[in-house]
């Protein structure tokens, strides 16, 4: 806990402190050591799972049951005192003495015992601290970037990264304060007469105050924290309430809905998992219909966090979820909004640009063997948005945390549109809201998904809906860019890795359901479409509501040369148990998955680029360091470390060059390298297996060429770079540095190559490019008739360590060399992979991946690095020893490659290469849909039957002002101040109409004027008398003067 500490109060709280840290022996110094780190060297808490709810005497039987021969005083079951305490339960909360883990084997040995997890803190908010200061600082994230722009300095005390954060936000975009609500014409359904009435939606957030004069309807509050108190004391669970129900003023969506307020967040923003799951248990029993979670993380592996969401929307609770506020880098996505049951929003402005804040697809769980999903699943406004103040009146902000309560009133006030509320669910309103979404022109699926949230529409079609199976995306266009990035990004061949796209199947028949016999694959024979292979894996079971549907698209051998366009279609049957039938009838549904593919011949071997996806490792589960150790605020690699997330600016330059990318997901046993020319392994923390190993060296010894990207690798910097993680309440110690640089080196040691374990940083001019080497390592030996270049750096490893700097120069950073056999290809080292990686890149060097392309894919040597004034004797490393791995890491516990063998890791067999079982085709002998992408994306659908009402806009009704109570708005200039009540929506038109109609009017008099107004008559000149005798003897012309 955090306390404030003043005058005398500081002095007992440090006695106390000093006395605590004595008594549990808590080994980090006492200045730079939190109350938290010296009770998790004590005690750590565990989750219990159980296979069903239990009464507590039942759960506390079958733990004393299972820790029978284990000293009572290790162990305690932790008492949870919330509004769940009464009811049955599915887990309980378990600390266990940090020494006697062991127990935790007997735990998952009980019949009744389903999993047993650390405790995890769902939100953690970062704590900093400064080695001249005792105190502990808290940031509240929502405003913070996680990725300074300026350095900071390495020395920190005990730990040199303090908590994994849940991952800030960016800068926040500001906008012009709007009402959301009216914007997406939440009015129309105002005045039909729905208002959200009936409908039960739960806010999961930091509390509400009991008289807060913006709402009429709040049914329960409930406290599921350690504080002791319901009201709110930062203002986001107000905000995100008032958005969705807000009655005045900053008007929400559904001001009749019913509305149940779940405290689960601290006034730090701290919350635990086991807060989460008891709040859900109480959500589930309540019968919830909506649920808003403007929360997320990385963490999907926090099982029995990921479990209850199933268990939340298999109970028909719509949950609604923020991606996240980690844009524009891709790959960064948030749980639970990544979950295929889940409604996960990213934000745009009022302008429709996607919020550069809102975090990017695709998902990474599937990684590295298959491909990611499209999510999010749509987007609305979430820049400058307007919500209900902290006590009173109205603020603006702006994140994914504020898109989301937009769609969860939008779907607030849908559900009470519905009169057969049976056709609700996670599905039907999923399908609803994607298949009314306005596509934004020129943006990809991985940053809007469907596209924005139409309001009206989606009324439309929830309202004439008929329960189905759909799929997302609906259709599979790889000719379509630039929606359809990355697929339509490079054509298909013959001979490369299979395209794979991960298709999400939503059930609306029921939460549970199956696949009918296999998909099948339908070519268009006159749209060419014998000329692809389609193979496809899907969900045994559809649950909950949900399943995925894999499908591999590949060339056939007839095309080898051909260039076109192919096309044909997967037809997927869906059964599902009737909902409320005794019959036990079952209801069917057959979508179209469309396909097209643009097909071209065979690139040469010199353009094809193999990129090694296998051994690239990302938390979660483990602990694997950032690349760059100047990120301490965003210490874990989360990104997926693929081409189309941290690296799709590296991609798409290749691309630009010419070159064809393909994806390595399996050993490298599994390619035929005579079909590339270069293998390109960034960034590589996984083991190798020895058939890799001497696979690649065969593959080299033919032709094939290597570029390695390395990153720093240290055992004494891994030891000083641990962290508390306040997820698990341990200290994690990383369990291998940026890059595995011992695993390369077994990998090059046939070359005579090794990586060094030296760490350096700086920057430098090579081939007159500004560089910047972020935490790279060094080469530590190469063949002497190579080329190697050096630098002058700083030495990063000795700052860290003793916090000294010292200059290093010829520090060995880049080597070229080709094999000596006959035939043989090439091989490049750099030791940094951060000026190719978008996740903290500073100044990229795509200009020396090119180079070294040109040297590996055509033999070409780059002058400017040949006859560099920087190129130095190759290093034979006899200077100093190669890296070790750190003894006693937990690499196995993650790794492909690696499995526990008597406390010494063993390399397990060599994993069976993926086979893909091609789908045999049922050839149409008819011609394809031109527009693949149509507006009605579900069958049964008919929105002119649902007529949308030609009536003046009004607001609903809302609570007059108490006294005492204010109404005035918190704009700047005092725009429209006082009450905002139904009348002023229809006076301000009318206003301005006979304004501009007297402004009209004005103009019109003065035209009349100025044409009737007579013209000045000019003077006239006394003509000579000649000429008045000469006028009078001429005949009259017939003209009168003008009066």
């Amino acid at each position: 806990r955090k306390f404030k500490k003043t005058g005398l109060m500081s002095l007992l709280l440090l006695l106390a402190e000093v006395a605590f840290l004595s008594k549990y022996k808590c080994s980090c110094p006492v200045r730079f050591c939190n109350i938290f780190c010296s009770l998790s060297l004590s005690f750590l808490e565990y989750i219990v799972v159980f296979n069903g709810y239990f009464t507590a005497k039942a759960r506390s039987d079958f733990i004393s049951s299972a820790l029978r021969d284990v000293d009572a005083v290790n162990w305690r079951i932790v008492r949870r005192d919330n509004p769940a305490s009464d009811y049955p339960s599915d887990f309980e909360v378990v600390e266990i003495r940090q020494d006697t883990r062991s127990s935790l084997l007997t735990l998952q040995d009980h019949p009744y015992i389903k999993r047993v997890t650390p405790q995890r803190m769902v939100l953690r908010s970062l704590k900093l601290t400064d080695r001249n200061d005792t105190r502990w600082v808290q940031k509240w994230q929502s405003w913070q970037s996680s990725r300074p722009l300026r350095r900071t300095s390495l020395s920190l005390g005990s730990g040199f990264w303090h908590a994994t954060g849940r991952h800030s936000s960016r800068r926040l975009l500001r906008a012009i304060p709007r009402h959301v609500a009216q914007i997406l014409q939440a009015d129309v359904l105002w005045q039909m007469g729905h208002t959200g009435s009936g409908v039960k939606v739960a806010v999961f957030d930091t509390g509400l105050s009991e008289k807060h004069p913006h709402f009429k309807n709040v049914k329960e509050r409930t406290n599921w924290t350690n504080e002791k108190t319901l009201d709110d004391g930062l203002g986001h669970g107000t905000f995100v309430a008032g958005v969705i129900a807000s009655m005045r003023e900053c008007q929400g969506f559904a001001p009749d809905s019913e509305l149940h307020i779940f405290r689960v967040f601290t006034n730090n923003q701290v919350s635990y998992t086991s807060w989460f799951l008891d709040a859900f248990n109480y959500a589930i029993l309540k019968k919830i219909d909506v649920l808003n979670l403007s929360i997320g993380g990385p963490d999907f592996m926090d099982h029995p966090f990921v479990d209850k969401v199933w268990e939340l929307t298999a109970n028909k609770v719509i949950m609604v979820s923020a991606i996240g506020n980690d844009g524009p880098l891709y790959g960064t996505l948030n749980n639970p909004a990544d979950q295929m049951d889940v409604i996960g929003v990213g934000g745009i402005d009022f302008e429709d640009n996607i919020a550069r804040f809102s975090s990017r697809g695709m998902t990474t769980w599937e990684l590295p063997g298959g491909y990611g999903r499209v999510k999010p699943d749509i987007v609305t406004y979430g820049s400058g948005v307007r919500g209900s103040g902290l006590k009173e009146g109205c603020r603006s902000l702006s994140g994914t945390s504020v898109a989301s309560p937009v769609v969860a009133g939008a779907v607030t006030l849908l559900a009470s549109t519905v009169l057969n509320r049976e056709l609700v669910n996670p599905a039907s309103m999923k399908q609803a809201l994607i298949a009314s979404a306005r596509r934004l022109p020129g943006v990809n699926m991985f940053e809007q998904g469907h596209g924005k949230l139409d309001l009206l529409r989606a009324y439309q079609i929830l309202n004439s809906y008929k329960p189905q199976a759909s799929l997302s995306p609906s259709y599979i266009d790889l000719t379509e860019c630039p929606y359809m990035w990355p697929y339509c990004s490079q054509p298909i061949y013959y001979g490369g890795m299979p395209a794979i796209v991960n298709v999400t199947i939503l059930n609306g028949m029921g939460v549970t359901g199956r696949i009918v016999d296999k998909p099948i694959w339908q070519p268009y024979l006159p749209q060419n479409g014998d000329y692809v292979d389609v193979a496809v894996s899907y969900s045994p079971v559809l649950w909950p509501w949900a399943g995925y549907l894999a499908v591999s698209v590949s060339v056939a051998k007839k095309a080898a040369s051909w260039e076109g366009i192919a096309q044909g279609h997967v037809m997927v049957t869906v059964a599902s148990p009737a909902e409320n039938d005794v019959s036990n009838s079952t209801m069917t549904s057959t979508v179209k998955l469309p396909v097209k593919v643009k097909i071209v011949p065979t690139p040469p071997r010199s353009k094809r680029i193999l990129w090694d996806q296998y051994h690239n490792l990302r938390y979660p589960p483990g602990y694997f360091p950032r690349d760059n150790l100047r990120m301490k605020n965003d210490p874990l690699d989360w990104n997926g470390d693929h081409i189309h997330t941290n690296f799709r600016d590296m991609y798409q330059h290749l691309r630009s060059m010419g070159y064809f990318v393909e994806v390595l997901g399996a050993p490298i046993t599994c390619f035929d390298a005579s079909q590339y020319g270069t293998l390109l392994m960034v960034d590589s923390e996984e083991e190798y297996f020895p058939e890799e190993i001497t696979k690649l060296k065969r593959d080299i010894d033919n032709g094939l060429s290597l570029i390695i990207f390395s990153d720093w690798y240290n055992t004494s910097v891994m030891r000083k770079v641990k962290f508390y993680d306040e997820n698990t309440r341990q200290w994690w110690m990383p369990d291998t540095g940026g890059a595995n640089v011992p695993a390369l080196n077994d990998l090059i040691a046939v070359w005579g190559m090794a990586f060094s374990d030296g760490l350096y940083e700086g920057d430098f001019t090579m081939a007159d490019h500004d560089m910047y080497y972020a935490s790279g390592c060094s080469i530590a030996r190469f063949p002497e008739d190579g080329i190697v270049i050096a630098q002058t750096l700083k030495d990063q490893g000795l700052e860290v360590l003793k916090q000294e700097t010292a200059v290093v120069e010829n520090v060995p950073v880049l080597g070229l060399y080709q094999t000596p056999s006959d035939g043989g290809g090439r091989i490049a080292l750099y030791g940094d992979s951060n000026c190719i990686d978008d996740s903290h890149r500073q100044k990229d060097c795509f200009w020396l991946l090119d180079a070294l392309l040109q040297y590996t894919s055509y033999s070409m040597t780059p002058p400017s690095l040949t006859h560099s004034k920087n190129r130095v004797v190759p290093p034979t490393g006899t200077d100093r020893p190669l890296p070790q791995r750190l003894e006693g890491n937990h690499l196995y516990r993650y790794s492909k490659v690696l499995e526990a063998h008597l406390g010494d890791p063993k390399p397990r067999p060599l994993p069976a290469c993926p086979h893909l079982s091609w789908a045999k085709p049922q050839p149409l002998n008819e011609t394809a849909p031109s527009n693949l992408w149509k507006h009605q994306k579900l069958l049964s659908v008919d929105m002119d039957k649902v007529v949308l009402p030609n009536v003046r806009l009004y607001r609903p009704q809302v609570r007059p002002l108490s006294p005492g109570e204010s109404g005035a708005w918190d704009i700047p200039g005092g725009i429209m101040p006082g009450r905002y009540n139904q009348e002023v929506g229809q006076t301000i038109p009318m206003f301005a109409f006979l304004g501009a109609m007297v402004v009209l009017s004005f103009f019109v008099v003065q035209l009349t004027k100025a044409k009737s107004k007579p013209k000045r008559r000019k003077p006239r000149v006394k003509r000579p008398l000649y000429l008045q005798q000469q006028q009078q003897q001429t005949p009259h012309s017939g003209k009168n003067p003008t009066v």
